[in-house]
């Protein structure tokens, strides 16, 4: 394996190869769900991970130009709804190309809305909001977590949505996950 280079001078990376290499990471895909003006509204979002189990900490990633920063500050709470690969058209939807006749399956828990049907529905509340380049890194803490039925997930890889055989963990009334 060859070393990093040492150079001191920084290499310019294109956007264009930048975008295509990171297409190589597969995804799940989320639509963040939040109020605007009082009415449910979403966004998809793949950049989401984990961050911490103690305290339950998650990240979404967001353009700064997207109208979600316009509402979702630090103490707000909204939700994260990870998307099933029967969910695509609403993927669509709420990344940009949107449907007049889609039927928008919003639910909610305790205000917050959330999609109806989703393999997972999580609210976090932000704790923290991080400036990343052309991005906004939103620390989230989580509050509630409720599971789906079980179905393959939406996973996008190059560019793509992909399908993919996935087991689901059975977690047990205790709270653990077994199989693991």
């Amino acid at each position: 394996m060859n070393a990093p280079s040492q150079s001191s001078a920084r290499q310019v990376l294109d956007p264009k190869l930048l975008r295509a290499t990171m297409g190589m990471f597969a995804t799940g895909v989320t639509v963040v769900t939040y109020r605007l003006d009082g009415e449910p509204a979403g966004m998809t979002a793949n950049a989401f991970t984990s961050v911490s189990l103690e305290p339950a900490l998650v990240l979404v990633s967001v353009r700064e130009n997207s109208r979600f920063n316009q509402w979702v500050r630090e103490g707000v709470r909204y939700g994260i709804n990870f998307l099933a690969e029967d969910q695509r058209a609403l993927s669509a939807h709420f990344g940009g190309r949107p449907h007049a006749d889609l039927a928008l399956p919003f639910c909610e828990h305790e205000g917050t809305p959330l999609i109806e049907g989703s393999l997972v529905q999580l609210v976090a509340r932000t704790v923290d909001v991080h400036p990343a380049g052309d991005h906004l890194l939103y620390i989230r803490e989580l509050e509630y977590i409720r599971w789906g039925t079980q179905r393959r997930p939406l996973v996008f890889y190059s560019g793509k949505y992909q399908q993919m055989h996935a087991h689901t963990p059975m977690v047990t009334a205790g709270g653990c996950v077994e199989g693991w």
